[in-house]
Formats: C-alpha cells, sequence, structure tokens
C-alpha cells in the first residue's frame, strides 16, 4: 500500500538508523529546556506524535518507531519483547543526546517500555538520567484493562489467522472504537494510520506485535514496582472516556502511587494527542514544571 501525503512529509522529517542490524525511523528536533522522549503506542507508531510536536514547537524532542512499527523494519522471525524496545531507546538517547537528562512522555505499550527504563534507573545501570516522566492511557495494571475485541482474537488460539485476514475495514472498525465520540477517528487519520501499519509487510503482525501484553503479566511485580518506588517525578494524564486503559487502570496505579499528580482529562478517549493535542501538550507542560528539569538548565536535572 502506499503512503499517504501526510506520512510521506513525516518521513522525510526523519532518518533511518540501524541498531543491532535493524532498520529504526527516528525523528529529533532541537529545542530549549529538557529533552523529551516519545514513546508511541500498539499498533501505530511515532506519527502519533505530530499533532502534540506542533503545540510544543519549541522544546527539543527524540521520538522513533519501534521495531514492528511504522517506518521501522518489521521482521516476521523477531520476538518482540519490550525489554529489546527498551535497549533501543537507550542506544538512541546515547547517540542523539549524550549526557543530558531526559523527560519520558509514554502512552499505551510504551508506558510498559517507560517502566521498564524506571526500573532500570532503580538498579542503578540504566544508560542515561531521567528528568522526569508522564504516563497516559496505558493498560499498565492488564488485569484493570477493557481489552478490544480484537486484541483478544489476537491473543487467542486463532490469533494467527486473524492477523493474516486483517484488512483496512477491520482495522478502522476496531481503531475507531477507542478515539471518543467528540473526537472521532478522521478518514485521514485511518487512512495514515493504516498506510503505516502496512508498511514494509507489516500487514499481519499484529499476532507477534501483541506478544508485549504477555510480558505485562510476566514482568508485574518488576513493573508496578517500578512506578511504586522510582524516586523521580512520575506523573499521570488520562482520557476518562478510554474504553481500553479505563479509569480502572488509573485507580490502579494511583493505588500504586497515591502522591502522584494525575491530570484528568474529561472528554478524550484513548489517543488524547491525536484528539485534542493542546489539552495533553498543557498537562505535558505542568508535569515537566513538576519535575523541576527546565529550572536546571538546558539540560535538565540530574
Amino acid at each position: 500500500m502506499e503512503l499517504t501525503n501526510r506520512v510521506i512529509d513525516w518521513r522525510s522529517r526523519g532518518a533511518s538508523e540501524t541498531f543491532r542490524g535493524r532498520r529504526i525511523h527516528v525523528f529529533q528536533r532541537e529545542g530549549e529546556g529538557v529533552p523529551l522522549v516519545l514513546l508511541h503506542g500498539f499498533p501505530s507508531s511515532s506519527f502519533d506524535w505530530q499533532p502534540l510536536l506542533e503545540k510544543i514547537p519549541d522544546r527539543p524532542v527524540l521520538a522513533f518507531d519501534f521495531l514492528g512499527f511504522g517506518l521501522s523494519d518489521k521482521p516476521r522471525d523477531h520476538l518482540y519483547s519490550l525489554h529489546w524496545q527498551a535497549d533501543l531507546t537507550e542506544e538512541l538517547v546515547r547517540r542523539h543526546l549524550p549526557g543530558r537528562p531526559v523527560f519520558l512522555l509514554a502512552h499505551d505499550m510504551g508506558t510498559s517500555v517507560a517502566t521498564e527504563l524506571l526500573a532500570r534507573d532503580l538498579e542503578g545501570h540504566l544508560g542515561f538520567g531521567l528528568a522526569g516522566a508522564m504516563l497516559f492511557n496505558g493498560s499498565i495494571v492488564l488485569n484493570r484493562a477493557s481489552l478490544t475485541p480484537g486484541q483478544k482474537l489476537l491473543r487467542g488460539p486463532l490469533g494467527p489467522l486473524a492477523a493474516r485476514l486483517a484488512n483496512r475495514r477491520v482495522f478502522e472498525r476496531e481503531f475507531g472504537k477507542v478515539f471518543s465520540p467528540a473526537h472521532p477517528l478522521s478518514e485521514k487519520e485511518a487512512a495514515d494510520q493504516w498506510a503505516l501499519i502496512c508498511q514494509n509487510r507489516g500487514r499481519g503482525m499484529g499476532r507477534r506485535l501483541i506478544y508485549y501484553l504477555q510480558e505485562r503479566e510476566r514482568l508485574t511485580d518488576r513493573w508496578h514496582g517500578a512506578v511504586r518506588d522510582w524516586p523521580g517525578s512520575l506523573s499521570l494524564a488520562w482520557g476518562e472516556l478510554d474504553p481500553v486503559a479505563t479509569l480502572a487502570v488509573l485507580d490502579a496505579l494511583i493505588e500504586l502511587r497515591p502522591d502522584a499528580p494525575v491530570e484528568r482529562l474529561p472528554g478524550l478517549g484513548h489517543y488524547p494527542q491525536i484528539e485534542d493535542p493542546p489539552a495533553i501538550a498543557a498537562a505535558l507542560e505542568r508535569a515537566i514544571e513538576r519535575s523541576g528539569a527546565d529550572a536546571s538548565g538546558p539540560g535538565g536535572s540530574d
């Protein structure tokens, strides 16, 4: 399938890099203040951040497509572990932001990559400094989430068949359900997202990519412990109408970390950064302010 014009433009603003023999699409922008590292979710890509970037034009940003997503390579012989994606994050931060503490912004699947990075920081072997983090609309506490029918199907015995039969009509129906009634999935956005999924022979990869949900179950103690125990500035933001990472997930996170500042986003669904970019941009700015990262100078705080 051909790429849409908006995706072609997004591709032209980034570059292809190699990590462990795989091509990764990377976007970087210079700016003032603490560098932001943006971690996207399933089944989409760093393209999700484009509306937000327009609302924070002066901030330095590093965003990329995880392996298997968007414009990055999509090997069919790879085990799509979030540990691998966390290793990728560490390496790209080392390359592009050496010696600079960063602020993590993570959505959906990216929240679990973020909690793995927090766990590594707790253990004292993360390869970069963390100035703070904000997590939003991710099913980190999986037993409180409400998976979509498509996610349940991909995880079940019919998953390989469901992945092979994936088409645009099915995708648009399932993807559209996670958007709020006031901010529905547009035809243009749906076309962009489907083109990105199909890029690099990605159609039919859903069964492999959704492996991360198994890790959320297996690594519950590690990743929930990181949310609870990481000593840095950790904020939460939440589209309150999210039908997947529901308010029950947010409540569970608050139970883990009662002192975490929470930005509630009424009327928004699972993709606040697409549905209402100014709302998530404002929440992000307040989280950065709480962290004190900007106040310590151009590199953030240690």
